[in-house]
């Protein structure tokens, strides 16, 4: 453990640890929490999928723009910006669906919400490969970056779970999306308010070079399109898991799953940052590839809740090893002052195809043999991504390091 001791000893890193994990509680609590509250009330996992898909969709197209003007102004104005605006647009959702508004209105509230949710995943992204002197401990603090978004997915269906436990299908994800909205508040202001932060300045480009957008450079459009296979699984297991503890009249229980999957997740995190590896990145990117594939794929032969935990929890422990590489992989493809942008980009693709997958995987768990169908289309998504990294000639390969 003496590279995350190392890591800890980094300026301000104690808070950008806490307030990264209270600020981005909602990437844990929010596609849940809206999932089962639309659920409820309109009796249809699709609508809920679908808000949920819109929700993601939204914080897709919006983050790109926020990351630009981030990597020339700073972060501070769209830290203090999102981290307000957001538990404004979650109370706009909460009482537009508790009015019994048309479904329309119910879609752009949720679209209103996820165009504010906080910065924070291309921010601290940024601020960590700036602290960390090395690439043996940038690797650390991906990991260990990995490891707090395990611990938000870890913490935020656990509170969903009690909260609907301990209330209702209504009013139980309210209460979970006010605490949402209150965590990404604190969070977003603490991390804005904090030393490098603040002293963060953007990156000038090479003399004589105009500003690339990170979309041009070599390999990039490819590591997206494997993160957003990857990701788009997850989407399509958490609705799926939702609709599977539905049906055995226990709602509460989809949160329980979710949370292991991540406990799991987060052990395999912790064991990977402290390892260092003599093979290539992309190697190393490929191989946690086809280890989440190997774990997704025996979810839908399971009709057992302590069997699909297990699994859940067996192949979790590839996922956060999978997400540092990604993290890694993006920085070294990042243009040279486009650092933040290209976190973004990373970020709105995560958001997107999580997004999608929920939507798509809300759509066939309320037909029959949807639960099923859902989980064979997540571990089909992960079998895609492994196949896109391993072909040849991607160009995934960086060729220089990003400053």
């Amino acid at each position: 453990m003496r590279q995350y001791a190392e890591l800890w000893r980094l300026p301000s890193a104690p808070l950008l640890i806490v307030a990264g994990i209270v600020g981005r509680l909602p990437a844990g609590i929010a596609p849940l929490a809206i999932l089962l509250f639309l659920a409820d009330r309109t009796g249809s996992y699709g609508v809920g999928g679908i808000a949920v898909g819109v929700y993601g969709l939204a914080t897709a197209a919006v983050a790109p723009l926020l990351g630009r003007f981030a990597d020339r102004r700073g972060f501070t104005a769209v830290l203090i910006g999102t981290g307000v605006g957001y538990p404004l647009a979650v109370a706009v959702l909460v009482l537009t669906a508790l009015s019994d508004a048309p479904l329309i209105a119910v879609y752009l509230a949720a679209g209103l919400a996820g165009t504010v949710v906080p910065l924070l995943n291309s921010t601290l992204r940024a601020i960590w490969t700036d602290l960390s002197g090395s690439d043996a401990t940038r690797q650390t603090a991906f990991a260990l970056d990995a490891i707090a978004l395990e611990l938000v997915w870890m913490i935020g269906p656990v509170l969903v779970a009690t909260f609907v436990a301990l209330t209702s299908g209504t009013w139980g994800p309210v209460i979970a999306l006010t605490g949402a909205g209150t965590a990404a508040l604190i969070g977003s202001l603490a991390v804005a308010a904090s030393r490098p932060s603040r002293r963060w300045r953007p990156r000038p480009t090479e003399p004589g070079t105009v500003r690339r957008t990170p979309l041009r450079a070599r390999g990039m459009v490819p590591a997206l399109v494997v993160a957003f296979a990857l990701l788009f699984g997850t989407g399509a297991i958490e609705a799926a898991v939702a609709g599977f503890a539905d049906a055995h009249g226990t709602p509460a229980l989809s949160g329980v799953l979710l949370a292991v999957w991540s406990v799991g997740s987060a052990i395999g995190g912790l064991w990977f940052g402290a390892q260092r590896f003599a093979v290539p990145i992309v190697r190393q990117y490929r191989w946690t590839l086809a280890a989440c594939a190997v774990g997704f794929a025996p979810l839908a032969f399971l009709g057992n809740a302590w069997l699909i935990g297990l699994v859940l929890f067996l192949g979790g422990t590839a996922f956060a090893p999978a997400i540092t590489v990604q993290n890694s992989l993006v920085a070294e493809l990042a243009p040279r002052g486009s650092l933040t942008e290209s976190f973004t980009w990373l970020s709105t693709i995560t958001y997107a195809a999580v997004a999608a997958g929920t939507a798509i995987g809300g759509l066939l768990v309320d037909r029959p043999g949807g639960v099923t169908a859902a989980l064979l289309l997540a571990a089909l998504a992960a079998a895609i991504a492994w196949a896109v990294a391993a072909a040849p000639g991607i160009g995934l390969t960086p060729r220089k390091v990003s400053s």
